[in-house]
């Protein structure tokens, strides 16, 4: 965020640094539960078919306990194939 106001001597400019152009895209995924967050995951760069497969593989699965229902929106990389059967 640039900052919109700032102070110099009379006459001269007003000059600040402001980050721009390194931006990375963090993606993360977890489990709601009543009581807190479960099989909580943080991926760099965008979630695709691939990495949500391996998140509901290797740490969504282990967490489930009988009896628990899981709930996935609309998101274009809920819909590989494979997913529904693990």
């Amino acid at each position: 965020m640039a900052r919109i106001r700032g102070r110099a001597k009379r006459g001269e400019r007003c000059r600040a640094g402001v980050p721009h152009g390194h931006w990375n895209t963090t993606t993360f995924t977890a489990g709601l539960r009543i009581d807190g967050i479960a099989a909580p995951m943080l991926l760099p760069g965008p979630m695709d078919g691939d990495a949500f497969r391996a998140y509901v593989e290797k740490v969504l699965v282990p967490e489930l306990k009988p009896g628990d229902t899981v709930i996935m929106d609309n998101l274009p990389a809920h819909k590989v194939a494979g997913i529904r059967e693990r």
